[in-house]
């Protein structure tokens, strides 16, 4: 799967998995609601910490983060017909945006750009921003 098929299917998606790893490289994966653009000529995947009911708002994704920010992001689409499966995967460098710093104008496009592709969308806290360094794939 080219790189350029991969963005396509990936942005597609509904759900992704989110791969972060701490300072200690113990790996976690959870699974996000996000949205791709394009700024200039890199591509940005948004995700924020929305209202849904959560033990803490100290999330172990933006601790991850901000001791390692190489992450990757999956999707994949599963039928009983093995000829139709595929996965498409971004690799890249996430950061925290804060929406009462100097992220704000970002912070406030991604919510947007969330919310509009996710109607029940609510965000409640911070936007993780994942700029993609390579995008790639496999299908069957």
């Amino acid at each position: 799967m080219s790189p350029e098929e991969a963005r396509r299917r990936f942005a597609a998606a509904r759900v992704a998995r989110l791969a972060t790893a701490g300072a200690d490289g113990a790996p976690h994966l959870v699974p996000i609601v996000f949205a791709v653009a394009r700024s200039g000529a890199r591509d940005v995947i948004y995700s924020v910490v929305d209202a849904k009911r959560k033990r803490t708002t100290a999330l172990r994704r933006l601790a991850n983060v901000s001791e390692n920010p190489l992450v990757s992001v999956l999707v994949d689409h599963y039928e009983e017909d093995w000829a139709k499966l595929w996965w498409a995967r971004a690799d890249g460098t996430a950061k925290t945006l804060r929406a009462d710093g100097g992220d704000a104008e970002e912070s406030e496009r991604a919510v947007a750009l969330l919310a509009r592709r996710y109607p029940q969308q609510r965000a409640v806290g911070a936007v993780l921003a994942i700029e993609v360094r390579r995008w790639s794939g496999w299908s069957a």
